[in-house]
C-alpha cells in the first residue's frame, strides 16, 4: 500500500499580525477539508501522512517516508508562496501531486499570467500595473469603469465593493488602498460586465475539461456589475450552478479556451480557469488557479456530482494522474 503525504496550511495555524488585512488567511484551508481530502485518499486505497504546512515539512524532510505528497499548500509570504513546497520536494526527488514551482508562482503573479495569455492568444481583459499611487497621475488613458485587483492574491483577497471604480477618484483610492494594504502593486483591468463561470481540468495526457460551472451571485445569473468578492464567499449570497445554463457554442468556447490556458502554462494533474463572459458572449480568462481549492464546498464536489462519480473518485483521479506521470503506478 502506498503512503500519500499531505501538504496544507491551516486557516487556526495563521496568526493575524497587527497590520494585516482582514483576508490575510483567506487562502488557507479548514482542518475540515484537509480531513476530508485525507480521508478520500484514504478510501482510493491509500495510507495518508499529515505533513502540515512548509515549515513542518522542513522539520521532516529527512524521514518523511512517502510515495508521494498531495500538496494544498498556499505558502507563506511573497509572489513565490505557493511555490515553496513544490521545490522543497523537487530538492528532495519527492514526486508530488500539481503543478511544479515556476507555474504556481507564474499564475499567482496575475500581471505573468497575463503576459502568458497574451503570448499564446488567450483572451484576457486589458490591463495594467501601477506601483505607486503617484504614478496615476501620469496617465490618462482610463476607460471606466475599472476593476482594481492586488498582483499576486488568491481567494479573491483584497476584492470588495470598492474594488470596480467608476471615476479617477474611486480608483486612485483603491490603488492606494491595495498598495498601502497588501504591501504589493495593483492591477487594474477593464471591467467585463456580464456572466462569470469557472472551469475544471484534471489530468495530463489528455486532459478531462469537467462540467461548465456558473456563478450566481444575489439570485442572478446575468450578473452585470456584480463580481466574486471576498465577503460574498463567506456568506449565502454566491451560489455555484452546474452544470451552466449555456448554449452548446459557449460552452465549446469555454472548454477549448480552458484547455488552451491551462496547457499554456503547463499545469499537472488538476486545474481551474475562470472566466468573465461579456454581453456579446465574449469570453475573457480572468487567470488560472492551478492549486484550486478542493473543499466539499467548492466546484471539484460539484463536478463530480455532475459526470456521476463521488467526490473521493474525483480526488482518486487527480491523484491517480500524478502517479501515471511519475510511473508510479
Amino acid at each position: 500500500m502506498k503512503t500519500v503525504g499531505l501538504t496544507y496550511d491551516l486557516k487556526t495555524d495563521y496568526e493575524f499580525k497587527k497590520d494585516d488585512p482582514p483576508d490575510a488567511n483567506a487562502e488557507f484551508d479548514h482542518p475540515s477539508t484537509v480531513e476530508v481530502i485525507a480521508s478520500a485518499i484514504e478510501a482510493c486505497g491509500f495510507k495518508v501522512k499529515k505533513i502540515g504546512n512548509v515549515a513542518s515539512l522542513l522539520e521532516k524532510m529527512d524521514k518523511l517516508g512517502v510515495d508521494i505528497v498531495f500538496n494544498i499548500s498556499e505558502g507563506l509570504t511573497g509572489r513565490n508562496r505557493e511555490s515553496q513546497v513544490p521545490i522543497l520536494l523537487e530538492m528532495a526527488g519527492i514526486p508530488f501531486v500539481g503543478a511544479d514551482a515556476l507555474t504556481l508562482s507564474l499564475t499567482l503573479d496575475k500581471i505573468m499570467a497575463k503576459k502568458i495569455f497574451l503570448a499564446e492568444g488567450i483572451p484576457t481583459p486589458k490591463f495594467f500595473e501601477i506601483k505607486d499611487a503617484e504614478s496615476l497621475a501620469n496617465t490618462n488613458h482610463f476607460k471606466f469603469p475599472l476593476i482594481v485587483k492586488p498582483r499576486f492574491e488568491g481567494s479573491s483577497k483584497g476584492l470588495s465593493e470598492n474594488s470596480r471604480v467608476e471615476n479617477v477618484d474611486g480608483l486612485k483610492k483603491q490603488v492606494e488602498y491595495i498598495i498601502n494594504t497588501y504591501k504589493q502593486p495593483a492591477l487594474i483591468e477593464e471591467f467585463i460586465s456580464g456572466q462569470e463561470f469557472t472551469v475544471a481540468i484534471v489530468g495530463n495526457e489528455n486532459p478531462e475539461i469537467m462540467p461548465i460551472v456558473q456563478i450566481k451571485i444575489d439570485g442572478r445569473l446575468k450578473l452585470n456589475d456584480k463580481f466574486y468578492t471576498f465577503a460574498r464567499i463567506q456568506s449565502d449570497r454566491l451560489e455555484y450552478i452546474c452544470p451552466a445554463h449555456i448554449n452548446a457554442e459557449l460552452k465549446k468556447k469555454l472548454s477549448d479556451i480552458a484547455l488552451k490556458t491551462y496547457n499554456a502554462v503547463e499545469c499537472r494533474d488538476f486545474g481551474r480557469v475562470d472566466f468573465r463572459v461579456d454581453n456579446d458572449g465574449k469570453p475573457y480568462v480572468l487567470e488560472i488557479n492551478p492549486l484550486p481549492s478542493l473543499s466539499t464546498e467548492d466546484v471539484f464536489m460539484l463536478v463530480a456530482q455532475e459526470i456521476g462519480i463521488s467526490y473521493e473518485q474525483i480526488i482518486g483521479r487527480i491523484l491517480q494522474s500524478a502517479l501515471t506521470r511519475y510511473n508510479l503506478n
